[in-house]
């Protein structure tokens, strides 16, 4: 028996044999072509790509009648990234100028897409590079004649080891037989981990070259919420183990009697939980796990996943479709919130010493005012068909909030004069995320309807410690009493006003927090979906009042490790 740990990033236990995924690495001429030779080498690319948008289109028939709607955008982004000038001027450059023949023509504009996802500071983008691999694999594939499907004629309960899944894959998969994924790479964010959440299916990922332990037909457990892998394990660990999976299969049948049940404490305090989304696709995950509305969509997935900024039109489609989808649940839009680990693939960012502390967020949009005013207009559009409030992120002076505002109420002039509707009494909310809000909360809670804590960088620059950096990650901790004593503040200051505070940051999903916040006065709790109906049950089973006395004394603790100790026992 072999034991080996990743990181579990979806929860769940899962126990079948192993399909072994062997991707074997082709070996590419590097011969160059005769000036004869070139229009063939075309001729073949062009054939090549017209079959790969043609199986990608089979992919997005199959994948909206398989898994909904929402999951068919990554392949729609796949065909706009073989139909990309970009792509098609670096592969044909190189076979007309430099002779190129066309499989070396590939891959040397694959590796190139690839040092360019690479070098970007955003998590989320490094890990598309993935997709780009994906969209270059199968135009390879295709030029060479080379269909493969590992998933074809499965009869039995399977879990996919494997360097790492594309979308492809996964879009591939039976999953009435494919019960989890275990990989070589990934984190919290590749696609891998983002499928198997939204499907509800138990994945490690990160495991390292161990992972190669696993040899195909094996039997194997995984555990997606502890990390652990058991590799032929003995029966002691399988009955253990099913036992395991009976409680967690159980509470799951709990938890999602309690989906159409209010969030109310045991004496009537209710409470509202929401999701972060970052856009449309994420609706249907938010609904089914019971979400009160959108707490923080995530509006720069708008200009990440774009080759120029989204112009008004399609952003309000964007906002209008959200709006639209949350049935008249509100939905909280954040403005723009760029730079730091976030760029764009199509602005170059000066380089900075300390990007985090830099050129960032609210910083760049009232620089960028014409961006900013297309963002303001199009959501100002979309408020006509929903419940919209908006937010701004990254402020640290009434100054800032006050130029905001004038912006918005510019936008608001310009619509009312071209007829266009919208929600003239739109609430506008901001972020606190940086000490100078902490402290200065009761003065911006004055000029601003509501509050929203984001956890994140709050955390992080409270304690001055970037939550990017592996050799102090371990400092990184918003158990500290610092930041809990922010975030008590912040509450406190939004209710002597009359107002609310929620928090949409990280730290809302912790069960270990739950009663804290709720015991300091939290009024919203939003968080990725899967987390929700945790989240109910904890605030269901308890009483505000027995909240209020477990915040009370976990904040007379003096570290982080005292008050996490203190929060386990009770």
């Amino acid at each position: 028996m072999h034991n080996l740990k990743g990181i579990g990033v979806s929860p769940g236990i899962a126990m079948g044999n192993v399909l072994l995924i062997e991707k074997k690495e082709l070996i590419i001429p590097t011969n160059l072509i005769e000036e004869n030779d070139i229009l063939q080498e075309i001729e073949k690319f062009e054939k090549a790509k017209k079959e790969s948008l043609a199986q990608i289109e089979k992919l997005i028939i199959k994948t909206r009648e398989s898994m909904g709607e929402d999951k068919v955008g990554i392949f729609e982004s796949q065909a706009e990234i073989i139909n990309d000038p970009m792509l098609n001027d670096s592969v044909l450059g190189k076979i007309n100028s430099e002779k190129n023949n066309l499989l070396l023509a590939l891959e040397k504009a694959r590796d190139e897409f690839v040092m360019i996802f690479e070098s970007m500071e955003d998590e989320y983008f490094r890990e598309r590079v993935a997709d780009v691999k994906d969209v270059f694999s199968r135009i390879i594939n295709n030029a060479l004649g080379i269909n493969q499907n590992y998933f074809e004629n499965l009869s039995k309960n399977v879990i996919v080891v494997a360097n790492d899944l594309t979308p492809s894959d996964t879009a591939s998969m039976d999953f009435n037989f494919v019960v989890g994924f275990a990989t070589e790479i990934g984190g919290r964010t590749s696609h891998s981990s983002i499928m198997a959440r939204s499907l509800e299916i138990p994945a490690v990922v990160g495991v390292g070259k161990d992972i190669y332990n696993c040899k195909h037909d094996d039997f194997i457990i995984i555990d997606g919420n502890s990390g652990e892998i058991f590799i032929n394990p003995e029966e002691k660990i399988i009955n253990e183990y099913k036992i395991k999976l009976d409680s967690f299969l159980a509470e799951k049948a709990i938890l999602a009697e309690l989906k159409e049940l209010k969030v109310v404490t045991k004496d009537g305090k209710e409470i509202e939980l929401c999701a972060n989304i970052g856009g449309a696709a994420d609706l249907k995950g938010a609904l089914n796990n019971g979400a009160e509305g959108v707490g923080l969509f995530r509006t720069e997935f708008l200009y990440m996943n774009n080759t120029k900024f989204p112009t008004e039109d399609e952003q309000f489609q964007a906002y209008k479709e959200v709006a639209e989808g949350m049935g008249g649940k509100h939905v909280i839009i954040r403005t723009l919130d760029i730079g730091g680990d976030k760029d764009l693939p199509y602005y170059e960012f000066e380089k900075e010493m300390n990007p985090f502390l830099g050129w960032r967020a609210l910083r760049i949009c009232l620089d960028k005012t014409e961006i900013f005013k297309t963002q303001l207009r199009a959501v100002l559009r979309a408020s006509a068909f929903g419940k919209i409030r908006i937010m701004y992120p990254m402020i640290i002076s009434l100054e800032e909030l006050r130029k905001v505002n004038e912006i918005l109420e510019e936008c608001k002039a310009e619509l009312k004069s071209e007829n266009i509707d919208f929600d003239e009494n739109i609430e506008t909310g901001m972020m606190v995320e940086t000490p100078a809000a902490a402290i200065m909360a009761d003065l911006f809670i004055r000029e601003t309807d509501f509050f929203s804590i984001g956890t994140n960088d709050l955390t992080q620059y409270v304690l001055a410690v970037d939550r990017g950096n592996e050799k102090v990650s371990k400092l990184y901790n918003t158990f500290n009493p610092a930041v809990l004593k922010c975030i008590k503040n912040i509450i406190d200051a939004s209710h002597n006003a009359g107002k609310w505070t929620g928090m949409c940051g990280e730290f809302a999903g912790e069960k270990r927090a739950a009663l804290l916040l709720l015991g300091m006065g939290l009024d919203e709790f939003s968080m990725s979906a899967i987390s929700i109906p945790v989240i109910k049950k904890a605030i269901r089973e308890t009483s505000f009042e027995k909240a209020k006395e477990i915040a009370e004394n976990a904040l007379k603790l003096s570290t982080a490790e005292e008050i996490e100790k203190y929060l386990d026992e009770n």
